[in-house]
């Protein structure tokens, strides 16, 4: 057979193309999407969380985490809304401190606008005045209690916030704080010297005062002469002739209540002892005509 024909000297050899084809599925457009949805998908349950603690929880557990997420620094403390001081946090109706203009105030069913000008609206509580008194007497409680080491302590035992006819006072009892001996109307030397430093805050004050005396429900043992009504009066008084001692005029007390076991702070537990409290009343000169009882007579 014959061989053949070598290529002719000096040919150059033709180049060699190779073509790459890629085949993308229809609809595909990368992974971004997937990252925006993981995103949606974590501010949801975040939201969902929120709204969960907010149905799950009291308001001291809701002041317990507010403290947990606000700011050490003091000046950052200062200008947020939520907890501040070991007195505890701001009630859910206070009007915050955001550096803005309008600020808002609300009850615990509904958030409400301020006015532009800073003033409450129609149902928007007494105001940014109130709200500042609220915050310059708790401060003052705190700080007379840090000068003194040895009650600093008693600080969990206060609460200061507000009530329908001005600033109460709670002083509450725990496992391991009593206001009063047990089943009589005797202070405490704690006691005594946790209601100096109320007296002394308090003697700054001008409004009028109304005590009352609280409870738990344990019961008496059999063959008492004795009942938690007048337990709890008795228990008024006294608080009312030691801040008498400690500077406070008798004219501004006008009233002392006893109310028993009837009114308890931790409704699941009554014989919880932090239902054994006193609580002092600061009346809003602006409500007292909302106070004043009819004449038993008028009606006659």
């Amino acid at each position: 057979m014959a061989e053949a024909d070598p290529k002719p000297a000096g040919e150059i050899p033709a180049p060699v193309i190779v073509k790459k084809v890629t085949i993308e599925e229809a609809g595909h457009h990368g992974g971004a999407w997937k990252v925006a949805y993981a995103d949606f998908v974590t501010a949801m349950m975040a939201f969902f969380l929120l709204l969960w603690l907010l149905g799950a929880t009291e308001e001291d557990q809701r002041k317990g985490i507010a403290d947990y997420f606000t700011p050490t620094l003091v000046k950052m403390r200062q200008k947020s809304a939520g907890a501040d001081g070991m007195l505890g946090g701001s009630s859910i109706t206070d009007v915050d401190s955001y550096p803005n203009a309008m600020g808002q105030t609300g009850t615990r069913a509904i958030t409400i606008p301020r006015g532009v000008t800073g003033g409450p609206v129609e149902g928007g509580g007494r105001g940014e005045m109130e709200a500042d008194q609220l915050r310059e007497l708790r401060e003052a409680i705190e700080d007379k209690l840090v000068q003194r080491r040895e009650l600093q302590h008693l600080a969990r035992q206060v609460r200061v916030l507000r009530a329908p006819e001005g600033i109460r006072i709670d002083l509450m009892d725990d496992a391991d704080f009593s206001m009063f001996a047990l089943g009589t109307t005797i202070l405490t030397g704690e006691a005594e010297a946790l209601l100096a430093i109320i007296g002394e805050t308090l003697a700054e004050e001008g409004a009028p005062l109304i005590l009352r005396g609280h409870t738990d429900s344990l019961p008496w043992r059999p063959g008492v002469p004795a009942n938690n009504w007048s337990l709890s009066a008795g228990r008024a008084e006294a608080t009312r002739q030691e801040l008498i001692r400690t500077g406070i005029p008798a004219t501004r007390f006008a009233r002392i209540e006893g109310v028993a076991d009837r009114e308890p702070v931790i409704t699941a537990n009554p014989e919880d002892p932090r239902n054994r409290r006193i609580s002092l009343l600061l009346l809003d000169p602006n409500a007292r005509a909302m106070r004043q009882r009819p004449d038993p007579g008028a009606f006659d």
